[in-house]
């Protein structure tokens, strides 16, 4: 997958957190959980094209980084919005679970790409 197929799939994840917070009951959990998904659910796209623009090997490793800390949280509130049936269409908060969690896979793999690759780099 190259940067932007990646950068793509990133967009289109942060569209269906988007939606899947539009379905959110107006409560005041609903209101919590919708205002926390919707900043780290859409800050991926967001941090990831700032990575692509990083300073050096650090910064870039740096940001993704933070990519892969806002995929995780994401997820955790994916799992809390689901298990307390917070949502309308639960094919949406699955496929939502699906995809972050096929992202937090790439992210790990990327890092860990990018830091042996800095780590050879100084040899």
């Amino acid at each position: 997958m190259n940067k932007f197929d990646l950068e793509d799939c990133l967009v289109d994840f942060s569209v269906l957190i988007i939606e899947i917070v539009n379905e959110t009951p107006n409560s005041k959990a609903g209101n919590h959980l919708s205002g926390q998904i919707v900043r780290s659910g859409t800050s991926v796209a967001l941090n990831y094209g700032e990575a692509q623009s990083g300073e050096s090997s650090k910064d870039f490793i740096h940001k993704m980084k933070v990519v892969l800390k806002e995929l995780r949280e994401t997820f955790v509130c994916l799992k809390i919005i689901h298990k307390a049936k917070l949502y309308k269409s639960e094919a949406n908060i699955e496929k939502a679970k699906r995809e972050n969690n096929e992202l937090i896979s790439i992210f790990v793999k990327s890092i860990e790409t990018a830091q042996r690759n800095l780590k050879n780099k100084k040899k």
